[in-house]
């Protein structure tokens, strides 16, 4: 293998904060068929077996220090120590362990991030229990709860935890035999079921004996798929993967062994990035992490806001859309920008790709309270990586860059279809999918790399150290009726970029189709602006105006004229209304849309599209 090493990773490039990074160093091999290993040459540091442990070590060195916070009913922020968080989940691990809770009768959790969610969580690991965290929108808004039910048949839990029985209480009576144990906080139909009963349990020998039979193979949590092509499928995470991941956390964000992490986020604990990454990186690093009660919708943005004039986080994680909702809000508010920019070392985005305005903002933002540029980065991941992957924490102009390998990872990418199939192996690497072995199959190749699904392509084709650029989800790609392949993702991604702050998202659509045609979600802020029309105007209104029409035929002709064929040609666009939504799928709780079901769900307006109707704009 060649070895290569991206000299500038880990320094600060002028006009950079100061903090410090890894400095990766990469080992490249080809293959006579054109598939290329990508190693990380710096070695994964000695790790934890069981995940709680370093949370054990916090509580006796600094046993008063907050590990979650979360607003209470007053406002005010209610808060659990390190100490508190140790000596609550031995009794909550005692409560699970007395009610018989094992891998074949798990734990599940239906309600979002809370600190009752939280101990209950930490209590599960630390008697080597499994539970899994579900998405409440399978309780409160699927209306005939098919995938609770999914989720419930592959699990069959031995117990059941949610924040408010008169919030899931319907729910789990609907898809659970009356026998199931039930656990609430709030609303609970008899001490049987109160978690505050729960959490007076008294600990005893069982606990520590449970903690030692812990083994980094022992299930941890189960994290279950986004559901959008059927039942959602349960990823197993052990406490290797997730041990292995947090101890490569702390090699790439170095800085972490310097300050402990003070966080504040939203991101759903039902999925990776937050269950797992943000979830455990104050246990690892004796950290905070402060649960934000907003998310990026526009009445969520405003208690993120709020919540960041309470805390400076050093690290601050959100979707693109988090972010592009986030900028105005800095833009008029300089007590919002210092608070947001006194400690912070990094922003960092996932779930989507950020377009590049969005970008320059938060950069020229950055420099205006500070003084410096703050390191903005990506990485690539999956619920079946723990999350972390790759990672990017060096100074770029564009997003994008989902960096290298991170230490104890190999990344094969495979050619295909000019461009390169990404594929990953190391100990944060799922050992697959509960009861589901013919999927588990499926998901990796005959190396046993684990199949992402996301395409790759170099950052620079002459230089392997800069990274590598996501080029698109491969299952999202489709053919023309000419048989021309259509990256949809990269074309996504260029389509917003390109329309700047006047489109929100976009879906493509052409699949077996002559050609290329788009529907459209705008920014309502922008057309009133374009328009010189009020906010009671109507979405038809709107989009009918000659200034607006004007403006989103000139730019589609202006994108079609560096468009290089069929491929990247986009001849029709539709505005559409009503934005994506979560209650059809459309939208993911982080903030991601799915195109697929976009375009199912809006069959009509793609018709539209290539009909011709009046309202499609065209070049």
């Amino acid at each position: 293998m060649r070895e290569v090493s991206l000299e500038e990773a880990g320094t600060q490039a002028t006009g950079q904060r100061a903090a410090r990074f890894w400095q990766p160093r990469v080992a490249l091999r080809r293959e006579a068929d054109g598939t290329l290993y990508v190693e990380q040459a710096l070695a994964l540091p000695p790790y934890r077996d069981r995940i709680t442990e370093p949370l054990l070590e916090w509580a006796a060195r600094a046993p008063e220090r907050t590990l979650y916070a979360a607003r209470g009913a007053d406002g005010g922020w209610r808060r659990l120590s390190f100490g508190a968080a140790a000596d609550g989940m031995r009794r909550l691990g005692q409560f699970l362990l007395d009610h018989r809770l094992s891998a074949q009768r798990p734990l599940a959790i239906l309600s979002g991030n809370d600190l009752d969610h939280a101990l209950l969580a930490l209590a599960a690991i630390h008697v080597g229990i499994p539970y899994a965290a579900i998405s409440p929108a399978y309780s409160l808004v699927a209306g005939d709860r098919a995938r609770l039910h999914g989720v419930f048949e592959t699990l069959e839990p031995g117990m059941v935890f949610a924040s408010d029985a008169g919030t899931f209480g319907a729910a789990i009576d609907a898809v659970a035999d009356a026998t199931l144990p039930r656990l609430f906080a709030k609303g609970a139909r008899s001490p049987a079921e109160d978690f505050a009963a729960a959490l007076a349990t008294g600990p005893t020998a069982a606990v520590d004996r449970a903690f030692a039979a812990i083994t980094p193979d022992t299930v941890a949590k189960f994290l279950f798929t986004s559901g959008s092509t059927g039942t959602p499928k349960a990823v197993i995470n052990t406490h290797r993967m997730i041990c292995a991941n947090q101890a490569m956390v702390r090699e790439v964000y170095t800085y972490f062994k310097d300050e402990p992490p003070v966080l504040l986020d939203w991101a759903p604990w039902h999925h990776t990035a937050g269950g797992n990454k943000l979830f455990f990186m104050p246990v690892f690093s004796g950290g905070t992490l402060y649960i934000d009660d907003g998310n990026p919708t526009p009445a969520g943005i405003e208690r993120t806001v709020r919540n960041l004039h309470d805390v400076s986080p050093n690290w601050y994680f959100n979707v693109p859309k988090g972010f592009e909702a986030l900028i105005p809000h800095l833009e008029r508010d300089p007590e919002l920008r210092e608070s947001l920019f006194r400690d912070l070392k990094m922003l960092w985005y996932a779930g989507a790709a950020m377009a590049q305005h969005t970008w320059e903002a938060l950069e020229r933002l950055a420099v205006e309270t500070t003084g410096a540029r703050v390191l903005i980065g990506t990485g690539l991941g999956a619920t079946e990586t723990a999350p972390a992957a790759l990672m990017c924490t060096w100074p770029v102009e564009r997003a994008g860059n989902v960096g290298l390998p991170c230490p104890g990872i190999s990344l094969k990418l495979v050619p295909m279809d000019g461009k390169y199939d990404a594929r990953v192996k190391g100990p944060t690497v799922t050992p697959g999918y509960w009861k589901a072995p013919e999927l588990t199959a499926q998901a990796f190749d005959e190396e046993g790399y684990y199949r992402f699904g996301d395409a790759l392509r170099p950052a620079d084709p002459d230089d392997p150290a800069a990274g590598f650029l996501f080029d698109g989800r491969t299952a999202e790609n489709f053919k023309l009726d000419t048989g021309t392949w259509v990256n949809s993702g990269a074309l996504r991604t260029g389509f917003i970029d390109h329309f700047g702050t006047a489109v929100r998202d976009v879906a493509i659509a052409g699949a077996d189709r002559p050609y290329l045609s788009a529907l459209v979600f705008p920014d309502f802020a922008e057309l009133r602006r374009l328009s010189g029309l009020g906010a009671d105007a109507p979405a038809e209104v709107l989009f009918a105006h000659p200034r607006v029409a004007g403006f989103f035929r000139g730019r589609l002709r202006s994108l079609a004229a560096q468009a290089t064929g069929s491929s990247s040609l986009v001849r029709r666009m539709l505005l559409v209304d009503p934005p994506p939504m979560l209650e059809s799928g459309e939208m993911t709780d982080k903030g991601s849309v799915n195109q697929r079901i976009v375009l199912r769900n809006r069959a009509a307006e793609v018709e539209e599209l290539y009909a011709g109707s009046p309202r499609v704009l065209e070049i």
